[in-house]
């Protein structure tokens, strides 16, 4: 099985002089080891604009802005700017020994009735090749890192108090087109500082066809 990684919407504060900006509705732009996306694949559900700006990229590491203000469709997913990581499309989970990851965000400013979320999104397939959520995917993981406004994931909530990466979450899971979504969302609020191994959630845990249990 192969992986892919989304690291969905951060916003944080201060640009450097050398800073690029994105508007467009699927803009891309090169970040490093990185590439960050706009994927404002809702916006004709609601009004309103949104802007990312890359702020420093390495080949390890990105910094990013993304500001929006929206209106109207308060139960209707607007976008998901993202940051892509290059090296991890087309890997063999079975060859992954460590998938360490470090993200330190913030909301640097929240509007009353904000409705949003901060999370991983990463994509599995049998297929090396392929595009995340088409007909090459086959599981997807959500590591919600933050869910603002009563949101929820896809599904239905099937555990609570599941311990992984020294962190507690709770369980969600359902389908969503040809795939099914397997949704952890931190059960203590917000994690504005999170550093773990991303393969606990791959090599401790993996998905059934109708639970995400310990491998024993």
């Amino acid at each position: 099985m192969h992986f892919s990684i989304l690291a969905l919407p951060a916003l944080l504060s201060g640009l450097s002089a050398s800073a690029q900006t994105i508007t467009g509705q699927y803009d891309c732009l090169p970040a490093g080891g990185y590439t960050l996306c706009q994927n404002l694949w809702g916006k004709a559900s609601g009004v309103g604009s949104q802007n990312s700006t890359l702020r420093t990229a390495t080949t390890e590491s990105v910094s990013w802005v993304t500001s929006y203000t929206w209106a109207n469709g308060p139960n209707q997913v607007k976008s998901y700017a993202n940051v892509i990581s290059n090296a991890a499309k087309g890997v063999q989970l079975q060859n992954v020994a460590s998938a360490p990851t470090s993200w330190d965000w913030t909301y640097a400013s929240q509007s009353v009735g904000i409705r949003a979320d901060v999370s991983y999104d990463i994509w599995f397939g049998k297929a090396s090749s392929g595009s995340p959520a088409t007909s090459a995917s086959s599981y997807e993981i959500m590591i919600w890192l933050s869910g603002l406004g009563g949101i929820q994931p896809v599904g239905s909530q099937i555990t609570t108090g599941t311990v992984v990466a020294n962190h507690t979450w709770n369980l969600w899971k359902g389908p969503n087109a040809n795939w099914e979504v397997f949704s952890f969302v931190s059960a203590a609020g917000d994690l504005n500082s999170f550093d773990v191994d991303l393969n606990d959630f791959f090599s401790k845990y993996k998905p059934r066809s109708d639970v995400y249990e310990p491998i024993s």
